[in-house]
């Protein structure tokens, strides 16, 4: 069986997003502003997991600011409202979903199946919106400790989206979940020819501080490099020595394959394994290996739950 899950603390408010749940787009809790100049359709999402409040809180705040495009059209949107409402600080790992993982259900012939569920119903409600949007920016944060990341996907739109943000510095290439497809592995950003881009920020462990800026910083990153607002002094300013981004693709998705999955150490994610079959963990009475040097360790999920993502195994583009 599982071990339950240590006790985690919430050291961010849960923001009171209320002014911002009509939205302006039909689509609750959307709201979009149009320049009225030619340029990108750039989206920020998030709540696409409801206990994951930082987002809620970098979006909060650049509403307050009135943060506003001087081309293209930028929308600011909070995903899974049901589960948000049912956040409480005292069980805050309980709210992630209501029925499933909004973030695994878009495969079209999931969207366009007969299968119900309060997250399928809103992605069904979205889809419409998601068709016109250029670039996505989809904000996330972390249970278990691990450096900060840009997951782009497997297309090479969303490679070049990653690097042109450049923050967090450390980007995954990978093809997702075998439980389910991302947001940003939807064919509109994710066919081979895509020209539209969809990035997923890992800024950091959820309910911390620290991962409300990670994420100021990504959008800022994002907004510069397309150019889309003017004025940026509400957002941090470009890091005065940048730290190089690095690169790793997936290799490998670990994935727990009974209910006595345990890894070998503590690992926290961003960790580097230095040589090719390392035992890093135990998947009852299966071994995990490392299946090259220098192995990186993407998210690992120290508690995994049968049929889920244990870890990611990644190998860095160029020399270590």
């Amino acid at each position: 069986m599982t071990p339950p899950l240590p006790e985690f603390k919430v050291h961010i408010d849960r923001p009171d997003i209320g002014e911002w749940l009509k939205g302006n787009t039909g689509l609750q809790g959307f709201t979009s502003f149009d320049s009225g100049k030619s340029g990108p359709h750039v989206a920020l999402l998030a709540l696409m997991h409801g206990n994951e409040i930082a987002g809620a809180v970098a979006l909060d705040r650049l509403l307050r600011a009135r943060v506003r495009p001087s081309r293209g059209r930028l929308t600011l949107g909070f995903v899974n409202l049901g589960a948000f409402d049912r956040f409480d600080p005292a069980r805050p790992t309980a709210s992630r979903f209501v029925d499933e993982d909004l973030n695994r259900v878009w495969d079209p012939a999931v969207l366009d199946g007969p299968r119900y569920s309060a997250e399928l119903t809103r992605a069904r409600d979205m889809r419409p919106f998601i068709e016109g949007v250029d670039v996505v920016l989809d904000l996330h944060s972390m249970l278990w400790p691990s450096e900060a990341l840009t997951l782009c996907g497997s297309s090479s739109a969303g490679r070049a989206l990653a690097k042109a943000i450049g923050t967090p510095p450390l980007i995954v290439a990978d093809h997702g979940h075998v439980n389910g497809r991302r947001l940003i592995d939807y064919p509109r950003f994710s066919c081979a020819d895509a020209n539209c881009a969809a990035v997923l920020v890992e800024a950091g462990q959820h309910w911390e501080p620290a991962t409300v800026q990670t994420m100021l910083a990504s959008i800022a990153g994002l907004l510069r490099h397309l150019r889309l607002v003017d004025d940026t002094s509400m957002l941090p300013p470009p890091p005065a020595s940048p730290r190089p981004v690095r690169v790793a693709t997936v290799t490998m998705a670990v994935t727990a394959m009974t209910s006595n999955f345990a890894f070998v150490e503590n690992y926290r994610g961003g960790d580097i394994i230095a040589k090719r079959n390392t035992l890093i963990a135990m998947d009852g009475e299966t071994e995990i290996r490392t299946p090259h040097d220098n192995c990186l360790l993407v998210m690992p999920a120290l508690r995994p739950s049968r049929g889920h993502t244990a870890v990611r195994l990644g190998r860095f583009e160029g020399a270590m």
